[in-house]
């Protein structure tokens, strides 16, 4: 048992939804990172600017279809938060803003993003539901089991999208094949019917 538990912890471990980077944004430049989220997932975020005196920086939060799930503008260091019903994909922007009169410089961002379980407080849940460590470990691994078994039934839907969209396709391949086939013999045919005529006009041929 106690095998199994430190087993799961591990992988629990390496199967985090934490991300941080770090970046130089140029001035009057704009960077976007991309990722994805699962229907109804909190994604959580935490920012940093470096200060440049008379620059400002805004961040845009996106999905696929161009909604606007966040934003502010003149940022220096704060959190953000959002949610989509479906799966998406999202883009988040970073866009320096220098005046002209201005030579600018390069800033420094840090962004830290955190996903699925990962938002949650699982010492605030135990103190709430007054658990020990262990209940409070296991209830993380049961919520970290629920979204590996979520990521898995995502990845099947994709391969039977994928699937039917590959049968899709070869069908209509062949049927375009088939399609050419018959108007390549079709012309062949009339080619060979239109020289015939032709010759026997010409006497070339009884």
């Amino acid at each position: 048992m106690k095998s199994l538990v430190l087993f799961a912890i591990i992988f629990g471990t390496g199967c985090s939804l934490t991300a941080a980077i770090m970046f130089n944004l140029e001035p009057n430049t704009q960077k976007c990172l991309r990722d994805e989220m699962q229907a109804h997932q909190l994604v959580l975020g935490e920012y940093e600017i470096s200060d440049a005196p008379g620059q400002k920086i805004d961040y845009v939060i996106r999905d696929s279809k161009g909604h606007i799930l966040s934003q502010k503008e003149s940022i220096g260091k704060g959190k953000f938060s959002f949610t989509s019903e479906f799966f998406e994909n999202f883009e988040i922007c970073f866009i320096s803003r220098v005046p002209q009169h201005q030579r600018g410089v390069v800033q420094e961002v840090s962004l830290s993003t955190k996903k699925g379980i990962d938002t949650k407080s699982y010492e605030g849940i135990g103190e709430a539901a007054k658990l020990k460590p262990l209940e409070v470990d296991l209830k993380r691994l049961e919520d970290l089991s629920d979204s590996i078994v979520q990521d898995f039934v995502h990845m099947r839907k994709q391969e039977e999208e994928m699937r039917d969209t590959n049968e899709s396709t070869n069908n209509r391949v062949l049927f375009f094949s088939i399609f050419s086939m018959c108007c390549l013999l079709g012309l062949a045919t009339w080619q060979v019917l239109y020289l015939r005529r032709f010759f026997k006009a010409k006497k070339l041929i009884e």
